[in-house]
């Protein structure tokens, strides 16, 4: 480590080491190195305590916190409430608020609860806030027009199965649940006219989603003008030191530090996090798009689809959805790098990460048993599902909607034109084909999915 140089400029000295001098002329990494270490003592003498241990302890923090994070705003205060933490003994507040507008995640969603479980082990307070109210109003982040708006029971629905499934990664025993229909609820509309006048509507246009819409001449209702002080008004009411959310979440995390000062509290730091790309390796990962990994699928399912992603992005799965330590990824980043570490190592490690986290070790090494015979020995697997179908001529079509291997008669067509179906090892290419069924009669989609036809 850099020991850090005291030169006294007060004395008539006109010379400097000619080394020291190139040096200095490098550029600010030197001045910054000294301003940042006279910053530290600055504040470790307020509180008359320096202590490297200290220091160290809040670096190892700061490691963790950062790994695969897109932004931080501020990170200077974030460093300030982690050596207070420490130095207190005071975990800090950490907010994490979700509008269950659906009732399954994907891997996608898990970036966020990943980075909040890591926050978890550092010995913080984590509040996974429901967002029982903001829910029926809908977050319109990315969207073009009006959300639909979601009852109360189907919000309450969706919020149990999004506990359910946070729980396969977050902690249940360190883990605080609030409702956020506990103080917004109540408040009055005297209540609401006060909390509006801290912003102005200039502001509010500032947001992209919302500029495009009001450029583009596109309806924006009163109420989404709400959700963005509803959710800052969170952070008020939680006392929040941390709020994590996505990068498409920035303006409504910012607005909670601004309403926060508002009302007199120190301000939440915004720690923002990647949005994962899906299978295809370039759109987000979505269900409504089919290139997601569902945390609820099977062992066999989450291996064979982590084994498609493209190469480029395993490192960044590796970071935002595994737990494997940073020393590791390091190594798994320069074998990859130095071509140390054969790709396709790699991504069997990541798919045994992930179906472990979800199901557990012993499935994780069934399914890579299972991938191993079924993809790479190009067998067909001993466990193929079974399903009755009667006697007859089916259009090929409708047998895969029948079977299960496609969920609607748009996707089975799709998959028989990119010659995804194959029936007995022979590729079908023709959506319009009339298949005889026989007793059983494989039929496989995609290079995971199987049925085997039972005649009734």
């Amino acid at each position: 480590m850099m020991e850090y140089l005291n030169i006294d400029f007060s004395k008539n000295e006109t010379s400097i080491p000619f080394p020291l001098f190139l040096f200095l002329l490098e550029g600010d990494s030197f001045w910054g190195a000294i301003q940042m270490k006279n910053d530290k003592e600055k504040e470790a003498n307020q509180s008359n305590e320096w202590d490297p241990r200290l220091e160290e302890a809040v670096e190892r923090q700061l490691a963790v916190i950062r790994l695969g994070t897109a932004e931080i705003v501020p990170e200077e205060e974030l460093v300030k409430k982690i050596r207070r933490s420490i130095r207190e003994n005071k975990p800090l507040v950490v907010k994490l608020g979700v509008d269950p507008s659906g009732s399954d995640l994907t891997l996608g969603h898990t970036v966020v609860l990943n980075k909040m479980r890591q926050l978890q082990e550092l010995g913080h307070r984590i509040q996974l806030l429901i967002g029982d109210f903001t829910g029926m109003v809908g977050d319109p982040t990315g969207k073009s027009e009006t959300r639909k708006q979601l009852t109360r029971e189907e919000v309450l629905s969706n919020a149990k199965s999004y506990a359910d499934q946070a729980f396969k990664v977050l902690d249940p025993e360190k883990t605080e649940i609030l409702y956020n229909s506990q103080w917004l609820a109540p408040m009055s509309f005297e209540d609401v006219v006060k909390l509006t006048s801290t912003l102005t509507v200039a502001r509010m246009l500032e947001r992209e989603d919302f500029h495009k819409r009001f450029t583009g001449n596109l309806p924006i209702s009163l109420h989404e003008f709400l959700y963005p002080l509803m959710q800052g008004y969170d952070s008020v009411a939680m006392k929040a030191d941390i709020e994590l959310g996505g990068t498409d979440q920035k303006f409504n995390l910012l607005m909670g530090r601004m309403l926060q000062k508002e009302f007199g509290q120190e301000q939440q730091v915004a720690i923002m996090m990647p949005i994962l790309e899906g299978l295809d390796g370039v759109q987000k990962m979505s269900k409504s798009l089919g290139n997601y990994i569902g945390i609820n699928e099977g062992p066999n399912e989450q291996y064979g689809k982590t084994m498609s992603i493209p190469d480029e992005l395993m490192v960044k799965y590796f970071e935002l959805v595994t737990d494997v330590p940073i020393e590791e990824l390091a190594m798994i980043k320069s074998g990859l790098a130095e071509q140390t570490l054969h790709p396709r190592d790699a991504k069997m490690r990541l798919a045994r990460e992930i179906v472990t986290r979800y199901h557990g070790i012993d499935a994780a090494k069934a399914a890579e048993e299972h991938f191993k015979t079924v993809f790479q020995q190009g067998a067909i697997p001993d466990d193929v599902p079974e399903v009755q179908l009667a006697e007859g001529t089916l259009w090929v079509v409708k047998l895969l909607t029948e079977t299960g291997l496609c969920p609607s008669n748009g996707e089975a067509r799709r998959m028989v034109q990119q010659g995804g179906v194959k029936i007995n090892g022979e590729k079908i290419d023709d959506a319009e084909t009339q298949i005889k069924l026989e007793n059983g009669m494989i039929l496989q989609v995609g290079k995971r999915k199987f049925a085997k036809v039972i005649l009734q």
